[in-house]
């Protein structure tokens, strides 16, 4: 199906969830932040960190710690109820979230009690006239009673991480759960409205073979999942310590990556879903992704592929990021320090990058070419990247027609890589970033 050019994936890059990437992020004025809240208007979203999960997998790289004691929880909610209030009041009147999404670790880490008076918070905190709602869950921690609060609270999307149904592959990465497990939150969720479910699977997994990932690509179709995150293991131990106890010897090789990439693919457009980018699938009738895309409107953001249209993404939450057109602020990311700027009535936002007009630029040619495959370069930027182009060009991986660049069918598999052609900050250090497939 794809060809398999080792040179032009040997460079590991980043998954572009925003431009300029964390990576870049350094310490900032707190000041920019109340500023950037302060002049929003108009429609926003938030994202909602809950950085703890029941167990740990040895596999994860986000911001998280076992849930453990009691107190533990309850302290990181108050403070993040303190944050809820500062930040709505540096907002206007005039904005709107439209959108609501909670990620983690696991934000059914939290006692579903605790997740509604989390809910009831941001209501009475902020102007909330009917939005969309997304959760990630851990099916390992669901039961009925967190089913009856997403129904009763009306949460229409939800990301089950699944990972992989292999049980060799479960044990090596640390996330052990049953497919009877899986069968009943789906069953759950579906009872409880949730009309947009989302599999996130991962391929690249140490001992996996093509056969384990069919398996899992299978038993996803006949669950009924309308969106498929099919992503590659990032294996980066000298970053993500609690990786190292990770057999780096049983981790498929770059061309076994490549295979199976290839094959989910062609699994799900083979049976029924849409490609959203290189890596995500949807059903084409009714999801509002697959629309989007459809449209010419899907957009990215630290959630990933998405259609939410808002400019404006406030981050709420130890680790969690604010996106504003000339900012990226991250909020700080040890609980501790973030529960102790919170009972100052201090924002948290600490670190981040300013986007200057070249960034916001690139960052919206990169953006396109990830969601749209095109995109139309200025004189400039084309001379510059030209050179680098050739590679791709020349293998029939894209073409450029005046000043648009095109990413050809064959040319997926690449589309980070060549997104990286327009990236300044892009280093040969391959320890910052995972795997280009």
């Amino acid at each position: 199906m794809w060809t398999y050019y080792p040179d032009l994936l040997a460079k590991p890059v980043p998954r572009y969830t925003s431009y300029p990437t964390a990576a870049e992020f350094d310490g900032i004025d707190p000041g920019l932040h109340r500023e950037a809240l302060g002049q929003t208007d108009g429609d926003i979203s938030l994202y909602i960190h809950i950085p703890f999960c029941e167990k740990i997998c040895f596999y994860c790289g986000c911001n998280t710690a076992a849930a453990g004691r009691k107190q533990r929880l309850e302290s990181y909610l108050r403070a993040l109820y303190s944050e809820i209030g500062l930040v709505a009041s540096q907002l206007s009147q005039t904005v709107r979230v439209r959108r609501i999404a909670f990620g983690g670790g696991s934000p059914n880490a939290l006692h579903p009690d605790q997740f509604q008076e989390l809910v009831d918070s941001l209501f009475f905190n902020f102007a909330c006239p009917d939005p969309t709602i997304s959760i990630e869950l851990d099916p390992r921690t669901m039961t009925q009673e967190w089913a009856e609060v997403i129904g009763r609270i009306g949460i229409e999307r939800a990301s089950l991480g699944v990972q992989t149904f292999s049980a060799h592959c479960q044990e090596a990465i640390g996330r052990v759960q049953t497919e009877d497990c899986i069968v009943q939150s789906v069953d759950w969720l579906r009872e409880a409205g949730v009309s947009s479910l989302n599999f996130d699977l991962m391929y690249g997994l140490p001992g996996q073979s093509l056969g384990d990932l069919e398996d899992s690509l299978q038993r996803t179709r006949v669950l009924g999942a309308d969106r498929v995150a099919l992503f590659g293991y990032a294996h980066v131990p000298q970053i993500i310590a609690r990786q190292r106890v990770i057999d780096a010897r049983a981790l498929p090789g770059q061309e076994q990556r490549f295979a199976m990439a290839a094959m989910g693919y062609a699994y799900f457009v083979t049976h029924g879903y849409a490609p959203i980018g290189f890596d995500h699938f949807a059903k084409p009738g009714g999801d509002p992704v697959a629309k989007a895309a459809m449209a010419g409107t899907l957009r990215r953001n630290f959630q990933g592929f998405t259609d939410d249209q808002s400019e404006v993404l406030v981050g709420l939450g130890a680790s969690s990021v604010s996106s504003f057109s000339h900012l990226l602020a991250q909020n700080e990311k040890n609980s501790g320090r973030y529960r102790m700027l919170t009972s100052q009535n201090a924002l948290t936002a600490n670190r981040g990058i300013l986007r200057s007009a070249d960034a916001r630029y690139r960052g919206a040619v990169i953006e396109q070419l990830l969601c749209q495959g095109r995109a139309q370069l200025g004189a400039c930027l084309m001379r510059e990247a030209r050179t680098s182009l050739y590679p791709f060009i020349d293998r029939g991986l894209a073409a450029i027609d005046r000043q648009w660049l095109t990413i050809l069918p064959d040319g997926l598999p690449y589309a980070r890589s060549i997104a990286a052609i327009f990236d300044v900050h892009r280093t040969p250090d391959k320890r910052r970033f995972s795997s280009a497939v």
